[in-house]
């Protein structure tokens, strides 16, 4: 497959990062090695999106400390951002939510004439934000120089890194020139972008448990966006996933990245970091990266057992 015609991704870890472990960001990792060597997608970002305050978890340590221990978590990363949407919000946000925020936020953002890839439209429609003055993707004054895929990809991605690393789910986008009579637009590339909600195994078990998702809400999260687990302490996703009706219609949409027994993502753990805190184990290196270690000291984070 060509770079043009391979699926670009961008992850989306949503969760109360509390604190934000080396597991969670070895997950991105091991998630775009798996996608990658599938030779059918590129990922092209990742977006850590901590829960709000109001999800009402015992222990759950204030939003502005986690946005602040996820950014230096990944301050280092040229492809994973932290977006702040969720903790900005007036109340909790539901994961469905989240995918369709970012599918939306893309849409305003680009501006690009939009059609769906999974019943592409022959009149497409102007995602131009309304009111707003539309900011040029790219120049084109010369149509000899063409632009390709990558190149428009590139200004794209330069124009989202100042909100966040963000594109939309599947959707299929047809870039056009900006200065075009939009009366005989010209079509350049179709380039297929997706969210794929990046989660562990525990997310995906709790699917099966009665009464705890809306089912709306998981044949939106499944069925149009998809899932990447990446598997920790052996779980069985087979049966996982014979549990749920929905889980089985849209396994297709479901790709497990199994774990590596030279790194274990039992390091994922959050809850590991905060006893080895309390209990002042100097193996909290093990879950957390250095920078997050100095600032959960410097503002006295977990040391209690009730934080």
């Amino acid at each position: 497959m060509t770079e043009t015609t391979k699926t670009h991704v961008i992850l989306l870890a949503c969760g109360s990062f509390n604190p934000i472990t080396k597991g969670h960001i070895r997950m991105f990792e091991r998630a775009r090695d798996y996608l990658h060597k599938t030779g059918r997608f590129i990922v092209i970002g990742g977006i850590v999106s901590p829960v709000h305050d109001s999800y009402g978890k015992q222990g759950l340590v204030s939003s502005r400390h986690r946005l602040i221990m996820c950014q230096l978590a990944v301050q280092n990363s040229d492809w994973i951002r932290v977006d702040p949407w969720e903790c900005y919000q007036d109340t909790w946000q539901t994961t469905c939510s989240v995918l369709e925020h970012h599918r939306d936020l893309m849409k305003r953002v680009t501006g690009c004439i939009l059609s769906n890839v999974n019943t592409p439209s022959m009149t497409p429609v102007i995602g131009q934000p309304q009111n707003e003055t539309p900011q040029p993707i790219y120049q084109n004054s010369n149509v000899a120089t063409k632009p390709t895929a990558a190149k428009i990809l590139g200004k794209v991605g330069e124009s989202l890194s100042r909100i966040c690393c963000v594109r939309p789910p599947v959707e299929r986008f047809t870039f056009v020139d900006e200065n075009a009579n939009l009366g005989t637009v010209m079509r350049y590339e179709e380039i297929e972008l997706r969210i794929l909600l990046l989660c562990g195994s525990d997310l995906l078990e709790s699917f099966c448990i009665p009464g705890l998702w809306n089912e709306a809400d998981m044949e939106v999260i499944v069925g149009d966006f998809g899932i990447v687990v990446v598997l920790r302490d052996a779980a069985d996703t087979d049966r996982i996933m014979n549990h749920s009706s929905i889980l089985r219609k849209y396994k297709n949409n479901i790709m497990v990245v199994k774990d590596d027994i030279n790194h274990p993502m039992s390091v994922v753990s959050s809850t590991k970091s905060r006893l080895a805190l309390q209990h002042g184990d100097g193996h909290v290196v093990d879950y957390l990266s250095q920078p997050v270690i100095d600032y959960i000291l410097k503002s006295q984070l977990y040391i209690n057992a009730s934080g």
